[in-house]
């Protein structure tokens, strides 16, 4: 009888780093009061800035050794790893490749992706398709990473508020009966792609002394995304990947979405008739970390007892871009 492969999450974990900033550090540096408004309107209280020295390097590292002792499997075991992040280590070579030598695994691929903060989702629909449909590939290691910080103006009350750092993911293995992996859609309204970015440091606007005396190398928000693009986008791709799956939208378990805004997780809860305790939340105390924040949220709801083997559990990401990625598996 042919093995029903398919690729199954055997372990998660995350790493932070240990220096706090609460919300009190901008209220000194912007000269107001936006404590109250970020804890009452995004509930963020706190969130994790690398320290001089550090690096989003070290945030993978560490991940990556929890992940591969939480699932009891060596790194010369590992026979791919991905990193999805839009805050590399350096523009070339990959993230990936600098973690494959300090972990030791020899026998890894490795390659970085590149979806903004969608890119955890599409990482791990890209290594269960892997697991799929090669039967070289017994163990993927898949990391979303973020160190924002490193871009951050100070002083641009729209975005030092939000981003912080982290680092999180999972390890994928074969499932023999077929369990794991169900569906995964990915989706882009590449119109946005100039709204909100960093837009120096490639090829079009190589860091020049200009670049740097106008700040055109840090984080940007150039227009206000319309509110309701999330929700609307976001229910309408979990619904399909819960229908395609063969699942009803009661089924689900867990939602993991993009931990940017509060309110728009609780507006897609909403239109999908779903109570918000189906849906992790970690922003209170980690901010936004891009696509470090779905694992983030998935290691916390693991390792509170929230998932059991057999759960239904669905991955929404989203970021600059515009890009979009669902994914839903079964726990």
């Amino acid at each position: 009888m042919a093995e029903l492969r398919n690729a199954r999450i055997l372990s998660t974990g995350t790493a932070v780093p240990d220096r706090i900033v609460p919300n009190s550090y901008f209220d000194d540096i912007l000269g107001e009061n936006v404590s109250e408004w970020l804890e009452n309107n995004l509930t963020i209280k706190e969130r994790r800035w690398l320290s001089e020295g550090e690096s989003v390097a070290d945030l993978v590292e560490s991940s990556a050794r929890t992940i591969l002792a939480n699932a009891k499997v060596k790194p010369e075991e590992l026979d791919l790893i991905i990193i999805s992040t839009d805050t590399p280590e350096y523009i070339s070579p990959s993230t990936a490749s600098v973690i494959q030598d300090r972990l030791g695994a020899s026998r890894a691929g490795t390659f970085d992706l590149n979806a903004a903060c969608a890119g955890f989702v599409t990482a791990i629909d890209m290594g269960a398709k892997y697991i799929q449909t090669d039967s070289k590939y017994k163990y993927i290691l898949v990391i979303g990473a973020y160190g924002m910080s490193r871009y951050l103006d100070l002083h641009d009350k729209k975005t030092v508020t939000l981003f912080a750092d982290g680092a999180s993911g999972v390890l994928l293995g074969v499932d023999p009966k077929g369990v794991g992996h169900l569906q995964g859609l990915l989706h882009t309204e590449g119109q946005y792609a100039d709204w909100m970015g960093i837009y120096a440091g490639g090829v079009k606007t190589p860091v020049t002394e200009k670049v740097l005396e106008n700040k055109d190398h840090l984080l940007k928000f150039v227009k206000k995304f319309p509110k309701e693009l999330n929700p609307i986008t976001w229910e309408k791709m979990v619904r399909k990947v819960v229908a395609d799956g063969g699942y009803e939208l009661t089924d689900v378990k867990q939602l993991f979405f993009t931990q940017i805004n509060i309110n728009s997780i609780q507006a897609t809860m909403e239109a999908l008739d779903l109570p918000m305790v189906k849906a992790q939340t970690i922003m209170s105390n980690y901010g936004y970390t891009g696509s470090a924040c779905i694992p983030m949220a998935l290691n916390e709801a693991h390792n509170r007892g929230k998932l059991n083997r057999g759960d239904l559990v669905v991955f929404m990401g989203s970021g600059g871009g515009l890009a979009f990625a669902c994914s839903a598996w079964i726990w």
